[in-house]
């Protein structure tokens, strides 16, 4: 009987132990706004939404080398966006830290709604360095 209480702690330990799956919870949509209702916010919105969706559309695989060309693909298509000033991907590839010409700095997961970065509602045109 002095085993029971033993044996229920470590079951309770076990049982509330999470799982190392990030990507179901960082590319769940549930419970947010729209992402073209978000991307009318303003040009660095829909450019951070235009970012997501071609994070998304990026997917490869779950392995780390997958999960890094995902990253890099997303990163490389931010890069043309005239507002980034630059993208920093995080190790694993989950996440993508975007900072805005504005100063404006945000995180961006990928966003699987079936729709590419160009569709994005409110994306300024793509211009030249040299324009500017």
């Amino acid at each position: 009987m002095t085993l029971f209480p033993g044996v229920v702690l470590l079951v309770v330990t076990l049982a509330s132990c999470r799982g190392y799956d990030l990507d179901s919870r960082l590319v769940d949509q549930d419970g947010l706004m729209p992402a073209d209702r978000y991307a009318r916010y303003g040009r660095e919105q829909a450019q951070e939404i235009a970012i997501a969706r071609e994070f998304g559309h990026a997917r490869q695989g779950s392995s780390s080398d997958q999960l890094s060309k995902q990253a890099e693909a997303a990163a490389s298509y931010a890069r043309t966006l005239p507002d980034v000033a630059d993208v920093k991907a995080d190790p694993r590839g989950l996440v993508l830290t975007v900072r805005f010409k504005s100063g404006w700095r945000t995180m961006v997961t990928p966003m699987d709604d079936g729709k590419r970065g160009a569709e994005t509602v409110g994306l300024p045109a793509k211009t030249s360095g040299a324009a500017r």
